[in-house]
Parts: structure tokens; sequence; C-alpha cells
């Protein structure tokens, strides 16, 4: 008979990492035992599950404490992540097990949020998880951005080892987070994998006293390519200084590429400018990201416009029943309902709280029963708003 069990430190080695080549790497792979290992401080604080059958790993699961910016309030979020499953133990309800008991564990925890990276997206929404919009990539020669340098900006950029600017850069990532819906926030000991072999400069935009952006990234070799993260800014006097640092690379590097938000818009940063935006959905390679509610306190007190309406939460092992949300002072309050005008899955929910569904996307996704009069008012409560889900790790 199968168990579900915690394992931590060490004891990792010979649990859940004996799934982690097999499911995510190249195999067979030689030295993938020494190579784990080295990674286990990456896993220090995670929340690890293994399914033991007879005495061997069959399954496991882990959850990241991470955190994420909702609608302008900040919440303890699981980043649930290594879901493996021995090929013989496949389709047996493993996975199943183990995310409920995730769940459960992490919302006792006080994570109020959950975020994955799915390999089977439809499987993944019927434990209440929505697709957020996929960040972009952009890829320009670096001269586009010339009529930048004939701007006198108020600001400058610096640049150095990502190991010698990390305090700056977690500082400003920590501003991110209490100011952008949808960013998320990892732990320390996750984040100083960038450390580790700390190949990538970093750049540093600041004006009146303050840092306005930051941008990690690596340059190919004189004539390449210059590859960068993500092109984190506070306003567009942080986005111009970023981007004018990028212009003087010009004759060094022919393209620049790196990560923008799903609502950026590259063409308009300089006339003429030619750039090339995409995004690639495939699965399981470059999924977008999932994310659900665990709890409804994640709404109370969020940002929200005026309205009031009854709801009931079907089919989900945390969150059914009947609640009433009500919109006033510009936040949401949570209370318990009685007659409710919609039904929704957590999916359903979870895309209305995270602002990438309408009323009417939850209908037409088959993810809700809404009356007319509960569109307008859900529609009013949690408006579309884009999350910049930044911060992967």
């Amino acid at each position: 008979m199968s168990t579900i069990r915690q394992v931590s430190g060490d004891e990792r080695l010979d649990t859940a990492f004996t799934l982690y080549p097999y499911a995510f790497d190249e195999t067979p792979s030689a030295g993938s035992a020494e190579g784990l290992r080295a990674t286990l401080p990456y896993h220090e604080g995670n929340h690890t599950l293994v399914v033991e059958d007879g005495g061997r790993t069959v399954a496991t699961a882990t959850a990241i404490p991470t955190h994420q910016n909702l609608r302008g309030t900040v919440h303890p979020m699981a980043g649930i992540a290594w879901v493996a499953t021995h090929p013989g133990a496949r389709r047996q309800g493993h996975s199943r097990g183990l995310m409920h008991r995730l769940h459960g564990d992490m919302l006792e925890k006080g994570h109020l949020l959950a975020a994955l990276y799915p390999f089977h997206p439809s499987y993944y929404e019927k434990f209440g998880y929505i697709g957020l919009p996929l960040n972009r990539t952009v890829t320009f020669p670096p001269e586009g951005l010339a009529p930048l340098l004939a701007v006198d900006l108020p600001g400058e950029v610096s640049w150095q080892s990502i190991k010698d600017g990390f305090e700056d850069y977690r500082a400003f990532q920590r501003l991110l987070l209490a100011e952008r819906h949808g960013f998320m926030y990892t732990p320390d000991y996750r984040a100083v994998r960038v450390l580790d072999p700390a190949t990538s400069w970093l750049a540093t935009a600041r004006a009146h006293g303050e840092v306005v952006g930051v941008l990690t990234y690596r340059v190919e070799g004189y004539g390449g390519r210059l590859i960068a993260d993500e092109l984190l800014y506070r306003d567009a006097l942080g986005r111009a200084l970023l981007l004018r640092f990028l212009a003087q690379h010009t004759h060094q590097v022919t393209r620049v590429e790196l990560t923008v938000a799903p609502d950026e818009h590259p063409e308009t940063w300089a006339t003429a400018l030619t750039v090339a935006t995409s995004t690639e959905v495939a699965f399981p390679t470059s999924p977008p990201l999932m994310t659900r509610l665990l709890a409804l306190d994640a709404l109370h007190g969020v940002a929200g416009g005026p309205g009031r309406v009854e709801i009931e939460v079907v089919d989900d092992h945390l969150l059914s029943g009947r609640y009433l949300l009500e919109g006033t002072g510009g936040a949401i309050e949570v209370g318990q309902g009685t007659n409710p005008q919609a039904t929704l899955t957590a999916a359903g929910l979870s895309g209305l709280a995270y602002g990438v569904l309408d009323p009417v996307d939850v209908v037409a996704r088959g993810l809700g029963d809404i009356s007319p009069g509960a569109i307008t008012q859900l529609r009013s409560l949690l408006p579309r708003r884009t999350p910049h889900a930044f911060g992967r790790g």
C-alpha cells in the first residue's frame, strides 16, 4: 500500500531526486547523482512530498514558498514544482494525491495562492488552475534604439557583475513585488542560483537617487547577441534608461534578445525600430504559468471595483462553498453567501481573480454558469488586468 510523507535535507537524494533525472533530463545521464547533490542548497526550504510503495519512491511533488502580488496585495504563494512519477506507477492517482496534500499543507502554512508550469494544462485545470498570459521574447538590432542616445535623460545606468549587485537586484524585485499585479518573489535560497556560476551582468538604472530599473544579461561575444532576462522597471524613465544602455552596444553585438511583460509594446520604443515580438506555447517545454486561489481569503481586501454578487464554487477540495463578494471603498470584502447568482469552478474563479478572464470567458470555456446580472457585477468587482508574472524560480 502506498503512503505519502514529507522528506527534507539529504534524504531527498534517495527519494525525490531519484525520479528527477528520468522525468526532467536527458537520460541516461552520467553524473546526474553528483549534479543533483550540488543542487541540494537550492531545495533547502522546499516542502517536498514523496509517495512510497514497498519502500520505493514512486512519485514526488514539491512546493516552493514564494510570494505573489494579487491586485496590489502580496500573499504567500506555493510554487508547485518537480511533479514526477515513475513510469511504472503512472496513471494510478499518485499525482492527484500529492497535489491535494500539497495544497492542504501549504494552506496550513498560510499560503493563499499557488502556481505551476504545467506539463498537461487540462489536467491542472481540474485542480483549479488557470493559465496566465505568456511573457514575450523581443529581438532587435541595438542600432534601432540609436535615437535614444541623443536624448538627455535625468538618470544613468551602471553595470557590474550580478555577484556584486545581487543585493540591489533583490531589493528592486521586492519593490516590484509590492507594485505589480502578478509579480512573484522567490525565496533567497532559490534566487542565489544566479550566482552559481555568476555569468550574468547587471545593469542598474538610477534617477533622482533611486533605482528605477534593472536588467540581467550576458554578451555571447563580439558580433553575437546580447541576451537579457526580464526587463524590470518602475516607470517609463527606468525603461528608457535601460533601452538607451542597450543602444550603447551598437557595433558590439548584432542582436538584442530580452523578455518583456505581456502588455509591453516594443514597436513603440523608437521610430522605425525593426523588432520581432514572439511567444510560443508548447507542452511540456514552454508552457504559460498557471495559477489558482487556495482560499477565498486571498480576495479579501484586494483592490476591486464596486459591486455585490453571491457565488458558489463547486467541485474543489479547498474552495467549494457559497460566498458573498462585495466591493466597497476600492477593496473587496468576502463573506458568507446564501443565494448564489453564479456557479464557478475554482479555475473560473481564479481566472476572474487574476484578471485574465472576463465573466463571459468563464461561461464560454465551461468554467462556470453566471447570470446576466452577475456578469455585470463580477466584471465591475474584478476587472480585467494583465499579470506581470516575472520571477520564475
